[in-house]
């Protein structure tokens, strides 16, 4: 009997210590799911750097990977160069596209049409290399014998005019009309460009001059998009509430539930203030209150097993 019952104690005892191991192992310790950062471009409400972080309509469209910050549509991934929060812009860069340096083919840059985004009105779109005689974006001049763009005759001429004294552009040997400039309203509510049905070979998009009208080649390449974080673009209180306390904004469940992820990797339902107290009463870091605990609790169980 006493055998029998010394054989349960140890078999209780190396179960009890194996259940603990695998609890301590597998907790996480200052591992935060969410960062604030992605590469060099700070990352906040409404974008994530994963799954789970950020809001859910623009994680599957604002991605980190590699440390690269990427818009991804249904056209392609882009390289995202910066964001103005303030503002609520997002700049991002088609390695396809072209500038006063370099002239290649493209697909074009479409959003899709349930993004919750559109093109920021300081956004020109010029269209490359197009063939006059087919594209819909040209028309006969039957009085003229002249063939025009029917898109931004103002402007846009201009623009297509400097664009085409870059040297990059001129060797391509197309005449200057070839160029049409469009704005965000003339690629229609899904903002759709496809250099294919409009038969052109390539596109350059810019958001600024930078300070030279006149100097194509320090003209802000890229493409700026506005957001929305909601219906009422309304910043959510518990967002701001939950980055505040040094937390990064998130949702999980069925229902994409609000939570907070704090730098424990815990999530809460409001803010990360309970961190701070747990710092300014223990002299160890979360991590190592949380092994100690666990631990205790491991040698109560095995004292209870004795008994």
């Amino acid at each position: 009997m006493l055998l029998n019952t010394n054989y349960q104690l140890s078999l209780t005892t190396k179960v009890t210590t194996i259940s603990i191991f695998i609890i301590l192992s597998s907790y996480p310790i200052t591992s935060q799911t969410c960062k604030n950062t992605c590469g060099l471009i700070p990352v906040k409400y409404p974008f994530g750097t994963g799954s789970g972080c950020g809001d859910p309509r623009f994680q599957i469209r604002v991605t980190c990977n590699n440390q690269q910050l990427t818009f991804t549509t249904h056209t392609g991934s882009y390289p995202v160069t910066a964001i103005d929060y303030s503002n609520q812009i997002i700049y991002i860069t088609d390695p396809s596209m072209s500038t006063c340096t370099c002239t290649q083919r493209s697909k074009g840059f479409s959003l899709d049409w349930d993004a919750p985004f559109s093109f920021h009105d300081d956004t020109v779109l010029a269209l490359l290399n197009c063939d006059v005689t087919s594209s819909p974006i040209f028309k006969n001049d039957n009085h003229n014998n002249s063939v025009s763009p029917v898109c931004d005759s103002g402007s846009g001429s201009r623009v297509c005019g400097l664009l085409n004294s870059c040297q990059a552009v001129t060797k391509v040997t197309v005449p200057v009309s070839s160029c049409c400039v469009y704005t965000p309203v003339d690629l229609g509510p899904a903002f759709e460009m496809d250099l294919q049905k409009l038969n052109c070979e390539s596109y350059s998009g810019l958001y600024g001059f930078n300070g030279h009208v006149d100097d194509p080649e320090r003209w802000k390449y890229g493409v700026a998009l506005k957001y929305k974080f909601n219906f009422n673009n309304e910043y959510p209180a518990l967002c701001a509430s939950c980055e505040k306390s040094n937390g990064v904004c998130g949702y999980d469940g069925p229902y994409n539930a609000f939570v907070c992820n704090c730098q424990n990797g815990i999530n809460t339902t409001a803010d990360c203030s309970f961190e701070a107290t747990w710092s300014g009463t223990s002299s160890f870091s979360n991590g190592c209150v949380r092994i100690y605990a666990l631990a205790w609790m491991m040698t109560i169980l095995m004292l209870r097993s004795r008994f």
